[in-house]
């Protein structure tokens, strides 16, 4: 089983989920079901970052490569930069605070921005 090959995948998965989280309050007003993932996606998020929680997917990609036999991350091209946007190297605080700026984007798309129309 190429152990390497799904790991990647997961973290380009990861690096969509994180982009979903950022854009999908846009999608989400179009489309209710949508709204209603995206909105469960962002309190897991919220929860995953405020309680300092290790998230699902680098546990399901650090588990594939152990399962490959792969130490650290390979040196292909995507995975080796999506974990740097993904894995940003700053303190713990400053993402909290972005975590929960972007849930209160994300409200005002939800509750507020039809009053602006």
């Amino acid at each position: 089983m190429p152990y390497g090959m799904l790991a990647d995948a997961v973290v380009v998965f990861h690096f969509l989920w994180i982009v979903f989280l950022i854009a999908g309050g846009w999608w989400g007003r179009r489309h209710r079901w949508l709204g209603i993932f995206h909105i469960s996606a962002l309190v897991l998020a919220f929860l995953v970052e405020t309680l300092d929680w290790f998230c699902p997917l680098t546990f399901l990609e650090v588990w594939l490569r152990r399962q490959g036999n792969q130490a650290g991350y390979p040196e292909s091209f995507l995975p080796h930069y999506l974990n740097k946007i993904i894995y940003l190297d700053v303190p713990h605080a400053p993402i909290v605070i972005l975590t929960l700026l972007l849930c209160l984007v994300n409200a005002w798309l939800y509750l507020g921005a039809r009053k602006w129309r």
